[in-house]
């Protein structure tokens, strides 16, 4: 059992377990609020920057790189003694429409998509290297239903891109792990297909060393099966297992409501986000069983997961707020909107605590 010395945050709770991980956006990395700095360096080991090292930020024109706050990043870490994620190199999303277009609007050719990469990984690896423990490398190139998604990067190069990313990546940082990082890994055919190219990349003498599961969850879904199946398929296949972006949605599915206009505003729809003020404790009771069963599941396989992320620091800056509609009030991680501790904390450090 865990000495009383050793019960004061979730870092040290799950110290000889995995990293317990956090994503921080811009004006909690510049750290002009005490309470979020010291929760910070109290509650985790390792940090990815929610949006300040993707491509439209960190690299938004061809010779332009903006690393000011990454650096202030870097140092933030060093001084907590906290790991680095680098998330993420090559991603479709939010990246500047030279990289994959030209001025007519025109995809690129492979050979110029291919030096932009080779740049952007270049200049932003190499700037960070041996500061990084771990770079997203791939992000999200895969449809759920296991094809390729058909973003620029694919109509460019087909799959190419993806040798190419880990290629450089390697090159530029070689003692950094490198990963490939995804949604909804707990579908069969998405993580069959992913891990089929993680065997493609070894097979190329290329170095992958672990896969990223985005787990942007809900109370009823996935089952833990589903999760369990999925680390077990990462695990024989000799990689390392990141839980890299964790929330749980406790509002209605959107998705799943038939009339339901993502492109709406919310809140004022008592139906769609009903709990404006307030988590009701029925709720409240679903949300810290959830997260103890997640946890339970994390911890029978701690020898396979290496880190777990949650995607935010609190309720308050939860990107689930406006997605995948504006305006709704959610509660999906484990501190509330004043910072401090929820009953679903509670509930996985009490667990943790009381185990011999």
């Amino acid at each position: 059992m865990i000495s009383n010395a050793q019960q004061s945050s979730l870092k040290e709770i799950f110290l000889d377990d995995f990293m317990i991980g956090v994503a921080l956006n811009k004006s909690q990395i510049r750290q002009s609020k005490i309470k979020e700095k010291d929760l910070i360096k109290k509650e985790f080991s390792s940090i990815t920057a929610e949006n300040i090292m993707k491509w439209e930020e960190i690299h938004p024109r061809p010779n332009k790189y903006q690393f000011k706050l990454t650096d202030k990043l870097i140092d933030l870490a060093n001084k907590n003694q906290q790991y680095i994620i680098g998330h993420a190199l090559v991603w479709h999303n939010q990246i500047p429409n030279w990289v994959t277009r030209n001025k007519n609007g025109n995809l690129n050719t492979k050979e110029i998509l291919f030096k932009n990469i080779e740049d952007h990984i270049s200049n932003v690896g190499g700037r960070y290297r041996g500061k990084v423990y771990g770079w997203d490398v791939v992000n999200e190139a895969f449809n759920d239903d296991g094809t390729f998604r058909d973003s620029d990067f694919f109509k460019i190069s087909g799959e190419e891109y993806i040798y190419k990313s880990f290629e450089i990546a390697s090159k530029n940082d070689p003692e950094a792990e490198l990963y490939y990082n995804d949604y909804s890994l707990y579908k069969k055919k998405k993580i069959d297909a992913v891990i089929e190219l993680t065997k493609r990349i070894k097979s190329r003498g290329l170095r992958i060393d672990g896969i990223g599961l985005q787990a942007h969850w809900g109370l009823d879904y996935p089952t833990i099966e589903e999760v369990e199946r999925s680390i077990l398929k990462i695990s024989n296949a000799g990689l390392k297992v990141h839980f890299s972006e964790l929330d749980i949605d406790v509002l209605p599915n959107l998705w799943e409501i038939e009339g339901a206009d993502l492109s709406d505003n919310f809140k004022s729809n008592k139906e769609l986000n009903p709990y404006i003020k307030n988590l009701p404790d029925s709720i409240s009771n679903l949300l810290s069983n959830r997260y103890e069963e997640i946890f339970k599941l994390f911890y029978k396989h701690r020898d396979k997961i290496e880190r777990v992320t949650f995607w935010g620091l609190s309720d308050k800056y939860s990107w689930k707020n406006d997605w995948p509609a504006k305006g709704r009030t959610n509660y999906p991680l484990l501190f509330d909107r004043n910072l401090s501790p929820k009953k679903a904390y509670r509930s996985v450090v009490n667990w943790r605590k009381n185990i011999n």
